[in-house]
């Protein structure tokens, strides 16, 4: 097994032990309602808005090359400064490129 899966395992076993443990109820102030609330579902909703959160922060961003030349939205200005850039580079930086 990889590192990543057993670390995945167990804190996804620490997350379900501590949520058991907590199921009492507790008074929670909302704007003009007093409501009693059990620990189990508060905590079990933080985290699951805490990971959605985080994978949404971590997602890699999509992004555009530049150096795409079909592209109907890229200038012809910024199509010649691209091949500029290009013509720049050495014979061994457009093999590692390539």
């Amino acid at each position: 097994m990889k590192t990543k899966t057993i670390f995945i395992i167990a804190f996804t076993a620490l997350i379900t032990i501590f949520l058991m443990i907590n199921t009492d109820a507790v008074e929670f102030n909302f704007i003009f309602v007093k409501r009693d609330i059990s620990k189990l579902l508060v905590v079990g909703i933080c985290t699951f808005v805490g990971f959605i959160l985080g994978y949404w922060a971590a997602k890699p961003k999509t992004t555009v090359s530049s150096y795409d030349m079909n592209d109907p939205q890229v200038s012809p200005e910024d199509r010649r400064n691209d091949l500029k850039r290009k013509n720049d580079l050495s014979d061994e930086d457009r093999d590692y490129i390539s």
